[in-house]
């Protein structure tokens, strides 16, 4: 690999000239071109993005991969939702993959408690993210089971994407754990039609694909489960989120814990 030659494109950087491609005696078509254009481009976002260079930008790359996540969406929304449900959220829980980015965002805020629930592993989380884990503010824990977590231990659940990758099946058994778990409410954060539609949300590094289901599905859903849409949370959350100029791209629901 240390041997110099003179027709080679790569540098000891990492980084690729295209000079001996464009300066070549041999004739190179459009279309070779623009294929080594896109392959630089590519590597370029690749080498920034695990150096962390596009740290807070992972919905882009998430969307180049195939896979869409609304959790990417989440840390925008929380000024929105705090703005809606005032100064209820004292202690929120987090349930859905990549929690660690979620529960970070809430801890800065320095207003709210917050823990994370991350239902898939993470051996390639980075340092900040087992640090809560070490420190129990995050865990790892299969969310077709009971939660370990006393009844009402927080005022609000914020789930995102989890929900996604379930069956009704399981999902009839994790809903009413959110409710049991919360005090004054779920907010819950799912793909849309129109995102598989758009080709964006396909199969994912969880194993299965994305069920991006539509609206009248979710609220025949929650009437089965006998868990209530709270009517005034979604109002409040839509007022808030027009005058903060706040545009999700994934569906959000406001359900009421159990009485």
């Amino acid at each position: 690999m240390s041997k110099r030659q003179p027709s080679s494109t790569k540098r000891g950087d990492g980084f690729f000239s295209l000079s001996g491609v464009f300066n070549s005696k041999s004739k190179t078509s459009p279309l070779s071109i623009s294929l080594v254009l896109l392959g630089t481009i590519l590597l370029i976002i690749y080498a920034f993005g695990g150096s962390g260079l596009l740290r807070g930008r992972k919905n882009v790359v998430s969307r180049i991969e195939g896979y869409f996540s609304c959790t990417f969406e989440v840390p925008s929304a929380i000024p929105v939702l705090k703005n809606a449900y005032g100064g209820s959220m004292k202690n929120v829980l987090h349930v859905g993959p990549e929690t660690c980015s979620v529960v970070s965002k809430l801890l800065s805020e320095g207003e709210t408690e917050a823990w994370g629930l991350e239902p898939y592993e993470i051996e390639d989380a980075d340092r900040h993210c087992k640090t809560l884990v070490h420190k129990g503010i995050v865990r790892v824990a299969d969310i077709k089971f009971p939660f370990p977590y006393r009844p009402k231990s927080f005022s609000h659940v914020i789930v995102s994407d989890a929900f996604d990758y379930l069956s009704p099946k399981y999902m009839n058994k994790t809903l009413p754990e959110l409710a049991r778990v919360s005090a004054d409410g779920i907010i819950i954060f799912t793909g849309s039609p129109s995102q598989r539609r758009a080709k964006i949300a396909q199969f994912s590094k969880f194993g299965r694909p994305a069920k991006m289901r539509s609206p009248s599905w979710w609220k025949q859903f929650f009437t089965d489960s006998s868990v209530k849409q709270n009517e005034s949370a979604s109002k409040k959350f839509e007022q808030a989120a027009s005058k903060m100029s706040f545009k999700p791209t994934c569906q959000v629901f406001h359900l009421s814990s159990y009485g």
